[in-house]
C-alpha cells in the first residue's frame, strides 16, 4: 500500500453513511500513519463505512465488522452489483415504504430473505432514515425513523461499482467476526486501524446501536487489553476514540494525539458541531 498514492477512482467511498465515519477525518489521520506501509496488511476490525480503506485503497486487506447486514451487503456489492444497483432502483422514498420495509427484521424468518434482497432493504434504509442514523434495538431491530428527503441518492451506482471492481480485484478478506478473532489471526505484516464504539462523553451521550448491545467500561478495558497484545507482537495499531478520562487513562502508555472532529450523525442537531477525540498508536513515540 503506498501513501500518498491517488485512488483508482473518484468513485471509491463510502456506500452508506456510518455513525462516527472518518471521512472528514482523513486530511487529520493519513499524516499520522506509519510512514512505511507498503507490503502491509491493512486490518479494520470495525469497518463500519470504511473510508480509511476506500481513501488507501491496499492491495491486502482485512475488512470485518460484527454488523451482519453491513457485512452482507458489502458481500452483494462485491459479487453481484449490477443486481444490486437494479433492485435498489425499485424502492420508493415515503414513509410508508419505509416503515413497511423497516418492519421486515421483526420477522422471525428475515435471515431466510436472500443476500441480495436484505443488502437493497440495507442501503435503502440508510439513505432515507433520518440523519443516516444506523440504530438497532435490544432486540437487533432497525428503529431510526423516516428523514423526509425529497432526493435522496439511493442508487449511487458509481460508487457501487467502483467498490465492487476494487474488493474483486485485490486481496480483500470480508469478514463478520469478534474483533478478538481478527486481531488473533492477524499475519506479522499487518498494520490495524481500529474505529470501535466510542466511550461516551456524558452517561446521556451514549450512542451504541451499530449492533444488538452495546459497548460499556469493560468492553473499552477489553480492547485496551487487545492493543496491548497487538503492541507485544510488534503490529503496529492506530485506533480512534473520544477524548475522555477514562480512554485517557487506558491508554496512557501509548502515543496520543488530539483531533477535532465534526459529528456529522446525531439524533440531536445540537449534538452535531466541532469535538475532540482522541488518535492512539503504539508507533511514534
Amino acid at each position: 500500500m503506498q501513501r500518498g498514492e491517488p485512488n483508482t477512482t473518484d468513485a471509491l467511498a463510502p456506500i452508506v453513511k456510518w455513525a462516527g465515519g472518518k471521512r472528514q477525518l482523513l486530511p487529520t489521520i493519513r499524516p499520522l500513519l506509519p510512514k512505511k506501509l507498503a507490503g502491509h496488511t491493512y486490518c479494520e476490525p470495525f469497518m463500519g463505512g470504511g473510508a480509511l480503506l476506500w481513501a488507501l485503497h491496499p492491495k491486502r486487506a482485512i475488512a470485518n465488522d460484527l454488523n451482519v447486514e453491513l457485512m452482507n451487503m458489502y458481500s452483494v456489492v462485491r459479487d453481484t452489483p449490477h443486481e444490486l444497483i437494479a433492485h435498489l432502483q425499485q424502492h420508493e422514498n415515503t414513509p410508508e415504504y419505509f416503515y413497511n420495509l423497516r418492519m421486515q427484521d421483526r420477522d422471525p424468518h428475515f435471515a431466510e430473505r436472500s443476500a441480495l434482497e436484505r443488502a437493497s432493504r440495507f442501503i435503502y434504509l440508510n439513505k432515507t432514515c433520518y440523519n443516516g442514523l444506523f440504530r438497532v434495538n435490544n432486540a437487533g431491530e432497525f428503529n431510526s425513523p423516516y428523514g423526509h428527503y425529497k432526493r435522496p441518492n439511493i442508487v449511487n451506482a458509481p460508487t457501487i461499482l467502483a467498490v465492487s471492481e476494487y474488493l474483486r480485484q485485490n486481496g480483500i478478506t470480508l469478514s463478520n467476526s469478534d474483533y478478538q478473532a481478527v486481531l488473533d489471526a492477524l499475519p506479522p505484516d499487518a498494520f490495524v486501524y481500529l474505529d470501535p464504539p466510542y466511550h461516551p462523553l456524558s452517561e446521556t451521550s451514549s450512542f451504541t446501536g451499530y449492533v444488538q448491545g452495546g459497548w460499556k467500561t469493560a468492553e473499552q478495558t477489553r480492547l485496551r487489553d487487545a492493543c496491548r497484545a497487538l503492541d507485544a507482537r510488534n503490529i503496529p495499531f492506530m485506533q480512534s476514540n473520544s477524548d475522555t478520562p477514562l480512554i485517557r487513562e487506558l491508554y496512557s502508555e501509548f502515543h496520543i494525539t488530539t483531533v477535532q472532529a465534526v459529528r456529522a450523525v446525531n439524533s440531536k442537531g445540537a449534538g452535531r458541531g466541532a469535538i475532540n477525540e482522541l488518535i492512539i498508536r503504539n508507533y511514534g513515540r
